[in-house]
């Protein structure tokens, strides 16, 4: 069996989750959110814990147990908890500012950049270098930021652009001055 999908997964009292043929629902004191598992991984919910099993041993099975498991477990920690990521706009002169669900950015372009938010995120910008990002999505949560990021991804030379909070970017030596004979 796989390693992680064998593995029981622990409801919290506060959580509430349903199984409906394929669609799994989880209800938490944060939200509430639902996926469609795989008809090749059978969930039953037994004594406040979630089971997995596979219809079959092949190479798909094996590696849909253990994705199901944590698709349902980030769920889980998802309507307890909730997920945030944290973007820093490095450059001189580049700001962010939230206006209710629209993000608009300076980031030295001759055009400031909008992104309008979508629902189920909330970002914050606790300063006009940084993005909180807070949702109980996490794929959704990782997409945006992922999508941020690439609007103006960190560059080797002088450092500047979106980066993850706690991202190295490796920096560059420029191009050496010619010598003179």
């Amino acid at each position: 069996m796989s390693r992680l999908g064998k593995k029981p997964l622990a409801v919290p009292s506060a959580v509430k989750v349903e199984i409906k043929g394929r669609i799994v629902q989880v209800e938490g004191p944060k939200g509430r959110l639902q996926k469609e598992i795989s008809d090749r991984i059978i969930v039953e919910n037994k004594d406040n814990q979630i089971i997995l099993k596979r219809v079959a041993d092949t190479k798909m099975d094996k590696s849909l147990h253990g994705l199901s498991r944590a698709l349902i477990g980030n769920m889980i920690k998802g309507v307890t908890d909730g997920y945030s990521k944290e973007l820093e706009i490095i450059g001189v002169g580049f700001k962010a500012q939230v206006q209710g669900s629209i993000l608009t950015m300076h980031l030295g372009f001759s055009h400031p950049v909008v992104v309008n938010i979508p629902e189920g995120i909330k970002i914050e910008a606790p300063k006009p270098t940084q993005l909180v990002i807070k949702s109980i999505d996490k794929e959704l949560i990782g997409k945006l930021s992922s999508e941020i990021r690439s609007i103006y991804p960190p560059e080797p030379y002088k450092g500047k652009g979106i980066r993850y909070v706690g991202e190295y970017v490796k920096k560059k030596v420029g191009k050496a001055q010619a010598t003179s004979k």
